[in-house]
């Protein structure tokens, strides 16, 4: 009887046993349990309510060098694909257990409270303000933000050339040129066209103003506008 193997199990219920009763242990873990609800609920809070937080206290030291990005290249990011690098709290799905989890350790380890949390996602995924699929990430300070947590789909391999012609109003003017090149060449000739020595020079001017003119009418009437213009707007495009 002696000499029957240990089983390690039976052993740490013996000296749990002997160092606490079931009742007081239960009672310590539910304790611990509701103090992380407690933390977890405010970091909720924290992310849906407004902040004006521009720095916060990292530990140089623990920070991970591929989650630091400045304000330029977010910015440069978001008006190649069109997207937004707004405040967490007009983010209007929830955000992911995983994110939650992410930003207490952060917290613990660093032995501070994050603040003033940004969110870059395509305008849907935000609840903006009327004028008349998402990266997480917190500031450091001076224009640096450390990127928290990424989630959802990648974004389509085609969206940064989808909305390249209205990247900015030089993308714009050149998207116009290039078009109009192109329905000149292929407009077909005729008696008058061919009497007229700059016809295709006439016939692209022609097209090129006339494609500035309705599809800048149809842009703006519409209530769009050039990425570089939006990237870090609150407002609501019509």
């Amino acid at each position: 009887m002696l000499l029957n193997n240990t089983n390690l199990i039976d052993a740490l219920l013996y000296n749990r046993k002997k160092a606490m009763t079931e009742t007081r242990l239960l009672e310590e873990v539910k304790a611990i349990l509701g103090q992380n609800e407690i933390e977890r609920s405010l970091i909720k809070e924290t992310l849906a309510n407004e902040s004006s937080t521009t720095a916060n206290k990292f530990e140089f030291d623990l920070l991970e060098t591929d989650n630091i990005f400045h304000i330029n290249q977010i910015k440069k990011v978001s008006i190649d694909y069109r997207l937004r690098f707004l405040d967490s709290n007009l983010f209007r799905n929830a955000i992911p257990e995983e994110a939650i989890s992410k930003i207490n350790a952060l917290e613990k380890n660093h032995n501070t409270k994050l603040s003033g949390f940004k969110i870059m996602a395509p305008s849907k995924a935000f609840n903006l303000k009327k004028y008349d699929d998402p990266l997480l990430f917190a500031p450091i300070g001076n224009d640096y933000y450390y990127l928290i947590h990424k989630w959802g789909n990648d974004l389509a391999w085609y969206r940064k050339l989808q909305f390249l012609p209205i990247k900015n109003m030089v993308t714009f003017v050149i998207t116009c040129l290039l078009l109009s090149l192109v329905f000149t060449y292929f407009t077909p000739p005729n008696p008058l066209s061919a009497s007229v020595e700059f016809a295709p020079i006439i016939i692209f001017l022609f097209l090129f103003k006339s494609m500035v003119g309705t599809v800048g009418y149809y842009f703006f009437m519409m209530g769009k506008n050039f990425n570089d213009m939006i990237w870090d707007r609150a407002f609501k495009e019509n």
